[in-house]
């Protein structure tokens, strides 16, 4: 039974930005968790936004919805996590948020030499693969994800 004033779906989809049939779809994956009345009505701890917060956040900057449930996995269940929980957590993600930053600026820089050239000069473009030598490193966009033939350094 329900004792404190929780958040309806709707509440929740308001104060959260996220459309109700997100918060189900969050709820199904076990992103967050929600309280049912006598009528099955779903309703939602409100430091179930903080929750939703984080979700969203961490997906805007690349990061799964399975990396999203595992981290939130960690985190106390039957009480409102603290600050300390939240900056464990934190600290646990900086060398994979390290790692996209870094993969965002390798695009960055990549792509602005790339627009820099208007490719229009494929043998001046950073991201030319004549000969589809990037196939050696395997599947997806090699060049973009730092992989670099032997040889570049002639490029």
């Amino acid at each position: 039974m329900i004792t404190e004033p929780h958040l309806t779906i709707g509440e929740a989809a308001q104060r959260s930005g996220v459309a109700p049939s997100g918060l189900r779809y969050y709820e199904s994956l076990g992103l967050i968790q929600s309280e049912r009345t006598a009528g099955n009505q779903r309703r939602y701890a409100r430091s179930t936004l903080r929750r939703i917060a984080f979700v969203r956040t961490a997906s805007r900057v690349g990061l799964s919805l399975d990396e999203i449930r595992d981290a939130l996995a960690t985190l106390p269940e039957g009480r409102t996590p603290t600050k300390k929980d939240w900056s464990r957590l934190s600290r646990a993600w900086r060398p994979r948020l390290d790692a996209q930053i870094a993969e965002l600026e390798r695009l960055r820089d990549t792509l602005d030499a790339c627009i820099g050239c208007g490719c229009l000069s494929l043998n001046r473009c950073k991201l030319s693969n004549p000969g589809d030598r990037a196939a050696a490193f395997g599947p997806g966009p090699r060049f973009l994800e730092g992989d670099r033939p032997a040889d570049a350094a002639k490029e």
